[in-house]
């Protein structure tokens, strides 16, 4: 996985006053923490945080984080706080790795060919679109990627059918994590609720005997 740059400044205000200036300026506060003890408060300016996240790995990229022009320093988001009405981010947590210790991350999963059972009609799920591993920081890889080619109408992947680099190793469960699946097409008369072909008009037994029973007392009166 490829590093992406980011450059930070310190901040120096840690109230809630400090903060909202700092979004006004178009910046947003954070932290990061070192591999060590050491917390360093930042502000990163918006623009260049969605540059360095715009790759393929988006937000689980690999980050050169240099502060105030100084050493850069190898970390990944581990925390956005995003504004529920406004939708953007207002606050960021980096965490600083060692390269030859292992962490945990997340990877996009990608379907890879067109399932056999799409082209006679069935209909594909892809319900786990991340998956969650353990791995050296250099080894990370871009993402995981399976082939669903000879996937049948019925048929499922999971996790434990995806293929795994060396040295990665996945910490979702593998058997009970459905990566794909292609179902049956579901016709309009079940979209719609309506009966299928025979029921239309259909009385059930019993309420056909109970009808005949209050008919037959009707008569006894």
């Amino acid at each position: 996985m490829e590093r992406e740059k980011l450059a930070v400044r310190l901040r120096e205000g840690r109230g809630s006053k400090d903060a909202r200036e700092l979004r006004a300026e178009g910046d947003i506060p954070g932290v990061i923490y070192s591999a060590t003890s050491e917390t360093t408060p930042i502000a990163v300016n918006a623009r260049d945080l969605r540059k360095a996240v715009s790759g393929p790995s988006g937000i689980h990229s690999l980050l050169d984080v240099s502060v105030a022009g100084g050493k850069a320093r190898t970390a990944l988001i581990k925390d956005l706080q995003l504004d529920p009405v406004r939708d953007r981010v207002i606050h960021i947590d980096l965490h600083e790795i060692r390269m030859d210790q292992q962490i945990q991350t997340v990877v996009s999963l990608h379907l890879e060919g067109q399932p056999h059972g799409v082209t006679m009609g069935g209909v594909l799920n892809q319900p786990t679109h991340e998956v969650n591993i353990e791995v050296l920081p250099t080894q990370i890889p871009e993402s995981l990627t399976v082939d669903i080619s000879a996937l049948e109408i019925g048929g499922t992947l999971r996790l434990g059918d995806v293929p795994v680099p060396e040295g990665v190793t996945i910490l979702d469960d593998l058997e009970a994590t459905v990566v794909a699946a292609v179902t049956a097409p579901i016709s309009e008369e079940e979209l719609a609720g309506e009966p299928a072909e025979g029921e239309e008009g259909a009385e059930p037994a019993e309420d056909a005997a109970e009808a005949g029973s209050e008919a037959a007392e009707s008569g006894d009166e």
